[in-house]
């Protein structure tokens, strides 16, 4: 199925999988790839001689395009964008919208740029700034998120860009897939269903515990970072939701600690990051500690196994998948019930049943 966005980043299906961090390493971003979507290898809570070998990793397991996902309010995204340019890295995805100076350095050394935005002001900007593409999260999504469905988002941002879209937040299956495509998107990109996957390295206990949720138990809390972060409702998030400041402080001190030994971060490197977060945002500064400690709460959950130290970050798309294909599985399946859909609709069978 050729698309604006397959033929950007020369992948076969227009599938997309996001830069999720601890989750998406070399393993699950090479068998992305080889099954002929887009994998992104998050590239946040890892230093950057890790990232050298991460790239270099994916490489060995495959020759398909693949990207790299970067924070680009951090200190060091000059550097990373540099190894990036270094290691022949086809794309470089954006959770933040990246400045108009490093998307022109990345598109000078012939990097796809795609930035993720949660609303049609950040489309125009960084289309505006030159990026290639954007994918566009709306509610549903896991992580950090918006109030605004994908279904009234997607169309907002489709009309107001003249660069391919790529639709985020809500997306598992083939007809996920064609809904999209209908609404003008070029393609769909998912976080939480390529994490249940067989591929994943995520550990056995945590799978199980998203695959037993419903939509009931994914939820949208500001007690872990203090901004809104859709993940699985567990005792550990009912446990900050009513923890005291005091509490939650020391907690927040506790775990950035352990996450400055784990990245060999320096304090003034972390502090900087931190106002960098709290910049345009009004976070106290309890809150810029918690955003601080997320990376350790994450990996707790999806490194550790410890589902109850840890947050789970979850699209409301957990409540309705029941198994763990293999990448290679998910995407043929995916792309197999879209062709279909598509011949049915081009039949009139659906209008006929309708």
């Amino acid at each position: 199925m050729e698309t604006a966005l397959t033929r950007l980043v020369g992948v076969r299906h227009p599938i997309v999988q996001t830069g999720m961090g601890w989750v998406a390493g070399p393993r699950l971003v090479s068998a992305t790839a080889n099954a002929g979507a887009l994998g992104i290898l998050a590239s946040a809570t890892m230093t950057t001689d890790r990232l050298r070998d991460a790239i270099r990793e994916v490489g060995s397991r495959t020759r398909e395009p693949f990207g790299v996902n970067l924070r680009a309010d951090a200190t060091d995204a000059g550097d990373r964008v540099r190894i990036m340019i270094e290691e022949g890295v086809r794309v470089a995805s954006f959770a933040l919208a990246p400045s108009a100076e490093l998307i022109a350095e990345l598109k000078e050394a012939g990097v796809v740029v795609i930035p993720s935005v949660g609303a049609r002001r950040h489309a125009e900007k960084v289309a505006a700034w030159g990026a290639d593409a954007v994918i566009v999260q709306g509610g549903e999504g896991g992580g950090h998120t918006g109030e605004v469905a994908t279904t009234v988002l997607l169309p907002q941002v489709v009309d107001a860009v003249d660069i391919p879209v790529v639709a985020a937040g809500g997306f598992f299956d083939g007809r996920g897939l064609v809904a999209a495509l209908a609404y003008g998107a070029a393609g769909v990109a998912m976080g939480t269903r390529f994490l249940l996957t067989s591929d994943s390295t995520v550990p056995d206990a945590v799978k199980a515990a998203y695959l037993a949720a419903t939509v009931k138990d994914v939820t949208v809390t500001r007690a872990v970072d203090g901004l809104p972060h859709r993940m699985l409702r567990t005792e550990l998030v009912d446990t900050l939701e009513n923890s005291g400041r005091a509490r939650t402080l020391l907690r927040s001190v506790h775990r950035a600690a352990g996450f400055r030994r784990l990245s060999g971060l320096s304090w003034r490197r972390m502090i900087t990051d931190g106002l960098a977060m709290k910049h345009g945002k009004e976070l106290t500064w309890s809150q810029v500690l918690m955003a601080a400690n997320t990376p350790m709460l994450l990996k707790a959950s999806m490194v550790d196994g410890r589902t109850d130290l840890g947050v789970m970050a979850s699209g409301q798309v957990a409540g309705v998948i029941e198994d763990l294909p293999s990448c290679a599985e998910l995407v043929a399946g995916m792309m197999d019930q879209a062709a279909a859909i598509v011949g049915e609709l081009a039949s009139g069978g659906a209008s006929m049943r309708a």
